[in-house]
């Protein structure tokens, strides 16, 4: 029977003493679970998409026109790129030489047209020693264009550069599968066998881990058929599903583990474990959740996906780590500190005999001054966010190493960079005179920074046509923005008005235009959703306004922080031989918005595994320094070793040579570094002893209003060992 002081247990509670006695059937039930999953994956598992879209957009609506009724010019398009060394290629001798390689390409597989440099003024250079011709691809045509660049590399001479470019060339260059994953996993296994000091205890948050990310992965194969799921989602969510599963589970294994070695009876410690440790792994999985949902609120498919990638694998960790871990531990009891590293083994001591108990309390010594210390380094580290220009990489961010750079450097010198930057017009004839048509291509020439434009191409049923500008400056510079945007607003809107077509501006560059305005009108909202809903969560779960605030202020301060290192080397080139970085230019358009959801569910992590215990010290009576003090020298050493989890999975991917990993795997990995070190670790402590008891303050209308979640069985706790009628907390 429980006693009045006493409260029944939670479910929390009531879980993990389930698991600890039935951990067959709990690991069972795993078992079933991912077998099944898998085996359904295998049978029916749905397509992955490669296919990007951006439905409402102009470049959407010219993709979708191209499709319907001009099927040859709506896939990749790729290019052969020549450079003559021994005159002219109008020269007879250069020219029957290229036109022979012609001859051949266009019989290569997969090839639905090919346009010879011969039949437009606008593909051979000015000085008359470069030219191109085109080739378009059916879409995801990746074994045709393989063989477009073997056969290329083939047709080389001394006299003449051949070389294979455009999209779907640097398309099928792009890695397309990393062991980096590996890297990460091996280097995560390392440091908890450092944390923990035993190979067994090292294994069980790997394991939990690994069935979570397999369970995942299976489970978005299958939704792959009612949902666009594009090609990374996988990859994704294996690059976020490591870090987290084993951050989770490692949570809650240190304080299973700490329950044992302070002589707790297996169950009473696992129980433990779930109602404290398993609440925060929850809340956070939450957090981040929310934030990973949130990308689709850009109305960008692609991206769209992933998040719904990352919230799969973040929801499948936390659920992992409260019943599988649970019940793994269970099974193992005191054996989960077996083949212990004797050097590696850790000595059990007292909170207030860590470094990190003495470290928290010289700051709070000096609290301002280190506050003000922590803030304004980050804020230095910020300031190139200030200059960030995004855009998608082009080949010309690429290795040398790389078909598609080599011929984009010689169509960048032999035409100009524009030529690098194509604009296609897509334009709905229904009707019009060829003097219309004509009229079109005069116009487009005589607008502001168009270097040249193509001749039309009509379809068969003569309603639809193309043609393709190309601007004097680059695919990445602002005037080929600007150039857009006069097309759209200006140039075309006069043009229909005489002519009475209607035509549209499409193509790479175009579509990477309407992205980057797209996640510029939709950003605001959506971090307004991430963070206010995250403000809502944290009030509700620590009962006080101020704690959350400093949270959001301090995930942006650590987000922006890692923005700037972004901008610094890849941008500027700072550091860029290090980090294998080839050629500096714009930060990938996407990245900012992923990395933000990612890093700001996965800091709030943090932020709940530090502050929960510090909220657990001060309910049990401890005053606002001494719970800080105790909480950090509780989590400190968990905290440490799951951001070096966390850098090891991230920092895995800057291993390759693909820009846009390196990009993610820095950005993220020093987001992580900056949070569980200046942010958690100082700024934290300085700033919870300057606001003293404001920390917990609520008002007391709200307090009625919210409902209630015991963050760390705190409350629960408290009030059991407190005779009736004394409040637990107080400073």
């Amino acid at each position: 029977m429980t006693s009045r002081n006493q409260p029944p247990p939670s479910a929390f509670a009531r879980w993990g003493g389930l698991a600890a006695r039935r951990p067959w059937t709990v690991v069972g039930a795993w078992v079933i679970l991912l077998a099944t999953l898998v085996a359904l994956m295998i049978r029916y598992g749905g397509e992955y998409s490669g296919q990007f879209s951006l439905p409402g957009s102009e470049s959407q609506k010219a993709a979708d026109l191209l499709s319907e009724r001009f099927p040859a010019q709506s896939g990749e398009d790729a290019q052969i790129v020549f450079a003559s060394q021994d005159g002219p290629v109008t020269g007879p001798n250069v020219r029957a030489e290229i036109e022979a390689i012609l001859v051949d390409a266009a019989a290569l597989p997969g090839v639905l047209d090919l346009r010879s440099p011969y039949e437009t003024e606008a593909a051979i250079s000015g000085d008359g020693r470069t030219a191109f011709a085109t080739l378009q691809y059916a879409e995801d045509d990746t074994a045709s264009v393989e063989a477009l660049t073997e056969f290329v590399e083939a047709k080389s001479t001394d006299g003449l550069v051949v070389e294979a470019g455009g999209r779907a060339v640097q398309a099928i260059e792009e890695p397309t599968s990393d062991p980096s994953v590996f890297v990460g996993l091996a280097a995560a296994a390392v440091i908890l066998l450092i944390a923990f000091g035993s190979i067994v205890a090292m294994g069980v948050p790997l394991v939990s881990a690994l069935v979570s990310l397999g369970t995942s992965v299976a489970a978005l194969a299958l939704g792959a058929n009612v949902l666009h799921m594009d090609e990374f989602a996988p990859a994704f969510a294996a690059m976020i599903g490591v870090g987290v599963g084993i951050d989770y589970a490692l949570l809650v294994i240190t304080r299973a583990r700490e329950g044992l070695h302070r002589g707790l009876g297996k169950q009473e410690a696992i129980t433990i474990a779930v109602d404290t440790a398993g609440r925060s792994v929850l809340l956070a999985g939450a957090v981040v959740i929310i934030a990973m949902l949130s990308l689709a609120t850009l109305g960008i498919p692609v991206v769209a996906s992933l998040g719904i990638a990352g919230a799969v694998v973040v929801g499948f960790s936390a659920l992992s780590a409260v019943t599988l871990l649970p019940a793994l531990l269970a099974l193992l009891g005191s054996k989960v500190d077996a083949l212990s590293i004797p050097f590696l083994r850790s000595r059990e001591v007292t909170p207030e005999s860590t470094v990190w108990y003495r470290w928290s309390v010289a700051i709070q010594r000096r609290p301002r001054w280190f506050a003000a210390a922590g803030a304004g380094f980050l804020l230095v580290l910020a300031i190139p966010v200030l200059s960030m220009e995004t855009s998608f990489t082009d080949a010309g961010n690429g290795p040398r190493e790389l078909n598609s750079r080599r011929a984009y450097d010689l169509l960048a010198e032999g035409f100009g960079p524009g030529f690098n930057a194509p604009l296609m017009i897509a334009i709905q004839l229904d009707g019009a005179t060829p003097e219309a048509l004509a009229a079109v291509r005069t116009e487009l020439r005589e607008a502001e920074n168009v270097q040249s434009v193509t001749e039309a191409r009509v379809n068969d049923a003569g309603d639809t046509a193309v043609l393709i500008v190309y601007p004097e400056s680059g695919p990445q510079d602002t005037d080929t923005n600007g150039l857009v945007h006069d097309l759209r607003d200006d140039v075309i809107p006069g043009i229909e008005t005489r002519t009475g077509v209607e035509a549209f501006v499409t193509g790479g560059t175009a579509i990477t235009i309407d992205v980057n305005d797209r996640i510029v009108s939709r950003t605001p909202l959506m971090f307004a959703l991430v963070i206010g809903l995250s403000f809502v969560v944290l009030v509700v779960v620590f009962r006080s306004l101020l704690i959350p605030l400093k949270a959001a202020l301090m995930n942006l301060l650590a987000i922006g922080a890692a923005y700037g290192v972004l901008v610094a080397v890849f941008q500027w080139g700072w550091f860029a031989g290090p980090f294998g970085v080839s050629a500096t230019g714009p930060i990938e358009t996407l990245l900012p918005i992923m990395t933000f959801a990612i890093l700001f569910g996965l800091s709030m992590d943090y932020e709940v595994f530090l502050v929960s215990r510090i909220r657990e010290e001060y309910m049990s009576g401890q005053s606002n320094s001494r719970a800080v003090a105790l909480g950090l020298s509780t989590t400190a050493r968990v905290i440490t070793s799951a951001a070096l989890v966390m850098i090891a999975a991230f920092g895995s991917f800057m291993i390759g040579g693909d820009r846009i990993a390196k990009e993610f795997g820095l950005g993220l990995s020093v987001a992580i570094f900056l949070d569980a070190t200046i942010v958690r670790l100082l700024l934290v402590p300085a700033i919870m002893e300057v606001s003293g008891a404001w920390n917990w303050w609520l008002p007391s209308f709200l307090d009625r209003w919210l409902p209630a979640f015991d963050v760390e069985g705190s409350g629960r706790r408290a009030r059991a060992s407190q005779p009736a009628g004394v409040k637990a907390g107080g400073d």
